[in-house]
């Protein structure tokens, strides 16, 4: 199985666990079960790194200082985007930069994804128009304010329609355990949730 590659767009102001929690999921899956396999990639089904607009650190939420793996102009090729949010979304949704990436490696990608007000990245950039989809429960009523059409989803940890988004901070984990499942199966998912000890 060829690997796919996940970027994970962090900013100032990112939620930490919006990013963290699925970078973690994702990146300690393998196709082979054990921890002995976590100690090589060999059977790691995907590629998982962070893309920022520049390889400056970012601040996330609480201070935590955060070098991006990549920035948008020598980040390789994306199959999974995934979107996290948190406060700094806020200055992003009139960044015409960052915008205009999310739009072009969405169109690229094999997948996009987001977690919390991500999705408000997404549906800024028109990805959400006519879909199903949630965000973090304080931003709900500025979804469904947008008037693109967006089915905002008030109760679930996450929506597949299309564009796979998540609700608030920890509800990214379980979306990163759904992509896991739908890439590789649920075998998978699961041990990678008992390697974790995380309870699905």
């Amino acid at each position: 199985m060829k690997k796919l590659t996940v970027g994970i767009f962090i900013f100032d102001q990112v939620e930490v666990l919006d990013f963290a929690g699925p970078y973690e999921v994702l990146s300690r899956a393998r196709t082979v079960p054990g921890r002995e396999s976590r100690r090589s990639d060999e059977s790691a089904p995907f590629t998982v790194f962070t893309v920022a607009r520049s390889k400056s650190p970012i601040a996330a939420v609480g201070g935590l200082q955060v070098i991006p793996d990549y920035s948008f102009k020598d980040a390789p090729d994306i199959d999974i985007l995934l979107v996290p949010g948190g406060a700094g979304t806020r200055p992003q949704l009139d960044d015409a930069l960052v915008l205009d990436w999310i739009r072009r490696i969405a169109a690229e990608a094999k997948q996009t994804t987001s977690v919390c007000t991500g999705a408000l990245l997404l549906a800024n950039v028109g990805l959400l128009d006519g879909r199903r989809a949630t965000t973090h429960w304080g931003s709900l009523d500025q979804l469904d304010s947008l008037d693109r059409g967006i089915v905002v989803d008030r109760t679930s940890r996450f929506v597949d329609d299309g564009i796979v988004t998540s609700a608030g901070v920890a509800a990214g984990i379980d979306m990163a355990f759904y992509l896991i499942e739908q890439h590789c199966g649920r075998d998978v998912a699961d041990e990678t949730a008992h390697y974790i000890d995380y309870p699905r």
